[in-house]
C-alpha cells in the first residue's frame, strides 16, 4: 500500500503535536535565555561600568560565535540525531546562562555570552529537522508559527516579571532563576523527545500521513562535510535569497531582544517596571504575527496549490510591515511609539515563515548542514545590529539612526525574497 492509501485507512494519531509543545517551551527557554541579557542591561551596565559601545559589543559577543557555531551545530546534529543533540544544547546553554550571573567584569561577561552563542546553535537546525521529519508540508507553517511563538512568548509574558525581579533582587537573579529552569527542562527533553520511526505515540496512519506529505527520513545517511557543500547550498538562490531575508528579519528580531528596554528607558524616558509593561504590547503583536502568518501560508498553499504564493508573499508583507519602524522617529507620544514598535514587530513575527521555507526546500541529505548555513547567514544580524547600534547611539545620542538603519535592512529583505529566491521546491544536489 502506498502511503497516501495508508493514512486514508488508519486514522493518524497524533503524537506530532505533543512533539510540537516539546520544541515550543524548547524555543521559548532559547530566546529567553539569549535576550534576558536586554532587561538586565540598564541596571547590569550601570554596576559593571559599560559604555553604549561597550555594551552593543556585548549583545553583539553572543552572536559571534552563535553563527560560528552553526555549521558545526548542524553537522553534530546529522551525525547525532535530535533527541541527543538536543538535550545537550538546551542543558548546557542553561548552565551557561546561569553562570552570568556571577560575571564580575566584562572579560567573564563576553566569556559567558560566547559560551552561551557556542551552546545554542544547534537549537534552530534541530527545529527545522523536526519539521522536515514529523510534519507533512501543509502543517509546516502552521507547526512553525506554534513554536516560533515560544520566542516572542516568553518574553512578552514574562518580561514585566523579569523587570520587578531586577527592581527586587538585582539583575544577577534573572539569569540564575531563568538558567536553572532550562537545565531541568533539558533533562525533560531527553526523557520525552523520540524521532517518528522510535516513538510508541504514533500509529501507521500517522506515519503514512506524513511521508505522504513529503516528510523525511529522520536519520538519513550522513553526508561527509566539506566546504565545497557549503558553496553548493549557497550557489541555490532558494537558499542564499532566503539567508539574506532572514538576516533582514533577524535584524528587527535582534533589536527587540538586546536594544528595546534600554531604547523605552533612555529615548523614551520610562522607568524598568512601566518599560516592561509597556514592551509587552510589542512582543504580543509578533506572537500573533507569527500565528497569522502561518494560517495564512498553509491557507494560500491549499487554496493555490502554489508553495512560491504560500511561503514567499507573507514574507515580503512583513518585511514591508517591518520596515515602518522608522515612523517612531517621527512621533513624540509614546504610545504611538509603542503602537509603531508593535506594528514593525507583527511583521518580523510573520517573517518567521522563513524556517518553513528553507525546510521545504533543503536537500534531504543536508537538513542540519542546510539549516546551519541558513542560521549562520540570519544570525550575521545578531553581530552586525548591535555593534551597529551602539555606534549610532554613541555617536548622536539617540536612536534615530539606529530606527533607519533597521528600517532599510527590512526593505533589502523584501527585495531579496522578490528578486532572488525564486521557485521553492526541495533542492537537489
Amino acid at each position: 500500500m502506498t502511503a497516501a492509501s495508508i493514512a486514508a485507512a488508519v486514522r493518524p494519531s497524533r503524537a506530532r503535536l505533543f512533539i510540537l509543545a516539546l520544541m515550543t517551551l524548547a524555543t521559548m527557554l532559547n530566546y529567553l535565555d539569549r535576550a534576558v541579557i536586554g532587561v538586565a542591561a540598564p541596571s547590569m551596565s550601570k554596576e559593571l561600568g559599560l559604555s553604549a559601545v561597550v555594551l552593543g559589543l556585548v549583545f553583539s559577543s553572543f552572536s559571534w560565535t552563535y553563527a560560528a557555531a552553526q555549521i558545526p551545530g548542524g553537522l553534530v546534529l546529522d551525525r547525532l540525531g535530535t533527541r541527543l543533540t538536543y538535550a545537550l544544547s538546551l542543558g548546557i546553554w542553561s548552565l551557561v546562562t546561569l553562570l552570568h550571573a556571577f560575571a564580575a567584569n566584562l572579560g567573564m561577561l563576553l566569556a559567558f555570552r560566547f559560551g552561551l552563542g557556542v551552546a545554542e546553535a544547534p537549537c534552530y537546525p534541530c527545529n527545522s529537522r523536526i519539521l522536515a521529519t514529523w510534519f507533512p508540508q501543509s502543517e509546516r507553517a502552521r507547526a512553525t508559527s506554534v513554536y516560533s511563538v515560544g520566542q516572542y512568548f516568553g518574553l512578552a509574558f514574562m518580561t514585566p516579571l523579569l523587570f520587578w525581579i531586577v527592581a527586587h533582587w538585582g539583575w544577577r537573579a534573572l539569569f540564575l532563576v531563568v538558567g536553572g529552569v532550562g537545565i531541568a527542562f533539558g533533562w525533560g527533553w531527553y526523557l520525552l523527545y523520540r524521532d517518528p520511526a522510535q516513538s510508541l505515540a504514533i500509529n501507521d496512519g500517522e506515519r503514512a500521513l506524513i511521508a505522504a506529505g513529503g516528510g523525511v527520513d529522520a536519520r538519513p545517511a550522513a553526508t561527509a562535510f566539506s566546504w565545497a557543500n557549503v558553496g553548493r547550498l549557497l550557489s541555490k538562490r532558494q537558499i542564499l535569497g532566503a539567508s539574506i531575508g532572514q538576516f533582514a528579519s533577524n535584524s528587527t528580531l535582534v533589536f527587540f531582544i538586546t536594544w528595546f528596554p534600554t531604547y523605552l528607558a533612555t529615548e523614551r524616558h520610562m522607568d524598568w517596571i512601566k518599560s516592561g509593561v509597556f514592551a509587552v504590547l510589542p512582543y504580543i503583536a509578533a506572537s500573533v504575527g507569527v500565528l497569522i502568518g502561518g494560517a495564512v501560508s498553509d491557507w494560500l498553499i491549499r487554496r493555490t496549490g502554489s508553495a512560491n504564493i504560500g511561503r514567499k508573499l507573507p514574507v515580503v508583507a512583513g518585511l514591508l510591515l517591518t520596515s515602518t519602524i522608522l515612523l517612531a522617529n517621527y512621533v513624540d507620544d509614546n504610545r504611538l511609539v509603542i503602537l509603531v514598535m508593535s506594528i514593525a514587530f507583527f511583521g518580523q513575527g510573520i517573517c518567521n515563515l522563513g524556517w518553513t521555507l528553507i525546510s521545504d526546500v533543503a536537500p534531504k541529505e543536508m537538513i542540519g548542514l542546510t539549516g546551519g548555513v541558513f542560521n549562520l547567514c540570519a544570525n550575521l544580524a545578531g553581530i552586525v545590529t548591535p555593534i551597529v547600534i551602539g555606534f549610532v547611539v554613541a555617536a548622536t545620542g539617540s536612536f534615530y539612526g539606529a530606527l533607519a538603519y533597521i528600517g532599510a535592512v527590512a526593505l533589502l529583505g523584501a527585495g531579496s525574497y522578490i528578486f532572488i529566491v525564486g521557485d521553492v521546491h526541495r533542492v537537489e544536489l
